[in-house]
């Protein structure tokens, strides 16, 4: 037994560990003080691989079904999975003093999505800081707003749970209609949407950010992730804006400009992995509903608490094209020539997950009695850990729940870490001779 585990890669060894807290969570969550009323395993299994994933989707409404132990069961597996084991794991580590091998690094890396272990440790202890840091002081400026409403002690736990969920970008509220409550609430969509724009940005970034102060000295990945999630944020509060203004059942049902606002730029932030909204996403017109399926798909920044293929992913296949259409060979950004194992990387990422998307989609729609648009959108935001949803979570079947739930275990750790933990790669050193294939 121990020679086989000895042999498992870090890809594998990833999938095991997460697959193994996954259904601790289940079984505590089975505990009959854990829930109000008794729960199928299935939705137990669904629930808690929602809150390891950091996705949302809930097939039980959370506040009721769950009593205060649930929760706390799942706040952890959304913190678990939001900064990683592997990383608990290290930091574990270092407080027994015990030395951090070869093999640990290249387990770190692979969950914090790095490119070489260089550092990777360095990043691990930061990481929490950071991380405890941010959730301490938004708990605290959601405490200003939510314990003069609730009272002390359900005001402090709800500004808790928020402050981790939105961090993590998981999406998960103690409200069954998630934020609509708040839709022009300043300091809800101000603190909410800034804890999950800085854990979905990337720690690598925000490390970047803190140590170089200016922006010309950053790396590439950085100033590609700033710049790209500005553009695409603010894109995306004038596309929603302009074609939800008259929908009397999202922004023209508001009465003021001031919630149109806030409503407009909430909605355009959180498909970007963080699955909390302010609006009725089921009411959204169709057009609409398309620009939240390509954001929830590209999602968020490697090494953060997000999904989706990145940003950065996204970026570096649009360039490539850009220069292939250009006619011109190497891929330059930023007078940086982006490799062309990056750009390989990439586009195997981007057609993994469009595969694994596509499977999903087929299987649903036999099994699911629901339209084709809003299984689309299920699946997309399962992928993409995002957790939003226009309403056929609860009324999926056996089979739909154990699809999506396979979706958000594939969405979590990267199609590519599920592709590298099947392949046997082959290390022959020939080369073959070329020859040209009609393409287009």
């Amino acid at each position: 037994m121990k020679k086989g585990i000895i042999k498992l890669n870090p890809s594998q060894l990833l999938i095991v560990v997460f697959a193994i807290f996954i259904l601790l969570g289940t079984l505590l969550l089975k505990l009959p003080f854990a829930t109000e009323e008794s729960i199928r395993w299935i939705d137990a299994l669904f629930t808690a691989t929602s809150a390891m994933t950091v996705t949302g989707l809930a097939v039980v409404d959370t506040e009721t079904a769950y009593t205060l132990f649930g929760e706390i069961v799942i706040v952890s597996l959304i913190q678990l999975g939001g900064l990683g084991i592997m990383s608990f794991a290290v930091l574990i580590y270092m407080m027994l003093g015990k030395k951090i091998g070869i093999k640990e690094r290249l387990i770190v890396q692979q969950a914090l999505n790095q490119t070489s272990i260089g550092g990777v440790i360095h990043l691990v202890r930061n990481l929490f800081v950071f991380s405890i840091i941010i959730e301490l002081i938004a708990m605290l400026f959601l405490s200003l707003r939510w314990v003069p409403e609730f009272g002390w002690g359900r005001g402090l736990y709800y500004s808790f749970f928020h402050s981790i969920s939105a961090f993590n970008n998981a999406g998960f509220a103690l409200w069954s209609d998630s934020l609509m409550g708040y839709v022009g609430d300043p300091v809800i969509n101000i603190v909410i949407t800034f804890l999950f724009i800085i854990g979905g940005i990337g720690f690598t970034v925000l490390a970047d950010i803190w140590h170089k102060k200016e922006f010309r000295k950053m790396s590439l990945h950085s100033k590609m992730m700033v710049i790209g999630t500005f553009v695409i944020n603010v894109v995306a509060m004038f596309i929603i804006f302009a074609l939800e203004y008259q929908n009397p059942n999202t922004l023209g049902g508001l009465n003021s400009w001031g919630e149109k606002l806030w409503a407009t730029y909430f909605q355009a932030v959180t498909p970007r992995t963080a699955g909390f909204n302010t609006l009725d996403i089921a009411s959204l017109h169709e057009d609409t509903i398309f620009l939240f399926l390509l954001l929830m798909f590209i999602g968020a920044g490697s090494a953060s608490t997000g999904g989706g293929i990145k940003l950065t992913t996204f970026l570096v296949i649009l360039f490539s094209v850009i220069t292939f259409l250009k006619g011109k060979e190497n891929t330059v950004l930023g007078k940086r020539t982006i490799s062309l194992t990056i750009v390989l990387r990439s586009l195997a990422i981007s057609t993994i997950g469009l595969f694994l998307i596509c499977i999903a989609i087929f299987v649903l729609n036999i099994t699911e009695e629901a339209p084709f648009l809003p299984v689309v959108f299920e699946v997309i935001s399962a992928f993409g850990t995002v957790g939003l949803s226009m309403g056929i979570t609860g009324s999926l079947t056996f089979i739909g729940k154990s699809v999506i739930i396979l979706i958000m275990f594939a969405g979590k750790l990267g199609p590519l870490t599920m592709a590298f933990s099947l392949a046997n790669p082959d290390k022959a050193k020939v080369k073959y001779p070329n020859e040209d294939v009609l393409t287009g």
